[in-house]
């Protein structure tokens, strides 16, 4: 690997997790008016379950792409999936800002539908070639370079979340979605002009099927698998729901404190490689569970920028680690499932936000509905009268969540606890044959 320049390889890495993330806090910071403009009026009882579908469908191609591309990775070349990354992001943000020029009706909706599930293809292929090779480059500080990877997903949420609602009293929407076009060349001209390194000696139909054995003769690759399931519904569903449900109930727009929790991913996963090491990565995920059901029960009941900004911050301290931490220890304890291995709790993690994303929207339209008193009385709502149905209905979607990380307390807890022993039991055995 000396011909092989990983600092520019690692950045390669950053820039497609950028535009992943810029995509994602763009698609949430449009959502709402997106939804104004073209399921409002076709559908007004199911548009917030049409947009959280239409949201999660990114999270649809994101698990699908990474559970195949994952397995067959070294056969395409990473140089080939994330010049693909960036194509699938191109294709996708031209159908969601088109759409209006395209179709009309609800042929518009589903148009925007695709190209969402489009832009998740194009995270997907990010996923699952950035984070083998990442643990490839530098196998002696994984969970350090992970973190650091992974700190510029929030980077990229922040830069969209920002554009988003600044930009938005001078562009349309569409406008505004079509930065992502400006990542994605550069993700597509930097892959096609850098050398990557060989894939491993073992890589081939031999390595697939160690790959493959690794997690199915451990079965305790599966709790993670479903913890990660867990952890991504405690992250990333309230982060894309966050602008349509809390904008009008605290008194400011919700994408900010979207950008906010990013901040503090930023910075924090910088150094939550050092306190996994001293915490271990179980230990670390627990505290981290915690936070996040306190800060989403306190994002339920916030009714103010100042309450709202104080429950960010506890969720936010919570799910920053979540993600990298679990690809991290994944990869430190299931070494022979390689790509594979990551790419299969990275697809869990996925296909969570594309469950629990439309059934947010569901809980919100089912909410509103009740509050109002059926159907026929909330078409009739206006102004006040509406916003204060909307206000409760999200405040019930979001403490529905908080269960979710409650669930990860037990998991996490009882892997701390078991490895615990377990190094206990080792050192006992260890001091005694000494």
């Amino acid at each position: 690997m000396t011909d092989i320049n990983r600092q520019r390889l690692f950045w390669l890495s950053v820039l497609a997790l950028f535009t992943a993330s810029m995509s994602a806090s763009l698609r949430a910071a449009i959502a709402s008016s997106l939804k104004a403009q073209w399921i409002d009026p076709v559908a007004p009882i199911s548009a917030g379950e049409m947009i959280g579908a239409a949201l999660g469908s990114a999270f649809l191609g994101f698990s699908i792409t990474v559970f195949v591309v994952s397995a067959v990775l070294d056969r395409i070349g990473i140089r080939r999936v994330l010049i693909g990354c960036g194509i699938a992001f191109l294709v996708g943000t031209t159908l969601i800002v088109g759409a209006g020029v395209f179709a009309a009706g609800m042929a518009v909706y589903h148009l925007v539908w695709l190209g969402m599930l489009l832009s998740g293809i194009g995270w997907g292929f990010a996923e699952a070639s950035i984070n083998p090779l990442t643990a490839r480059l530098y196998p002696e500080d994984t969970t350090h370079r992970l973190n650091v990877l992974h700190a510029w997903y929030p980077g990229g949420l922040i830069v969209g979340g920002l554009a988003g609602v600044f930009l938005a009293p001078l562009l349309p929407w569409q406008a505004i979605m079509a930065l992502v076009f400006l990542p994605a060349v550069l993700v597509i001209v930097i892959a096609a002009t850098t050398r990557f390194p060989e894939p491993p000696a073992t890589a081939g139909g031999r390595a697939m099927k160690d790959m493959m054995l690794e997690v199915v003769r451990r079965p305790s690759f599966f709790i993670w698998f479903g913890a990660m399931f867990l952890t991504a519904s405690s992250e990333l569903a309230p982060g894309q729901w966050i602008d349509v449900a809390l904008s009008n109930r605290v008194g400011m727009r919700g994408i900010l404190l979207l950008v906010y929790v990013s901040a503090l991913m930023f910075v924090f996963r910088h150094f939550a490689g050092r306190i996994a090491g001293r915490l271990s990565n179980p230990g670390l995920l627990w505290v981290s569970s915690l936070l996040a059901a306190i800060g989403l029960f306190l994002l339920s009941q916030a009714q103010s920028p100042v309450s709202a900004i104080l429950a960010s911050t506890v969720w936010g301290l919570g799910v920053c680690a979540m993600w990298p931490t679990m690809l991290a220890s994944v990869a430190e304890r299931y070494p022979r499932g390689d790509s594979w291995a990551l790419g299969l709790v990275g697809s869990a993690g996925a296909l969570a936000s594309f469950f629990v994303l439309p059934r947010l929207g569901e809980m919100f339209d089912q909410a509103k509905v009740e509050l109002a008193g059926g159907p026929e009385a909330f078409t009739k709502l206006t102004g006040p009268a509406l916003k204060a149905v909307e206000d409760a209905a999200a405040s019930q979607s979001f403490a529905r969540l908080t269960f979710v990380p409650l669930t990860l307390l037990i998991v996490f807890g009882g892997i701390w606890l078991a490895e615990r022993r377990a190094a206990r039991k080792t050192g006992g055995l260890a001091e005694g044959a000494a």
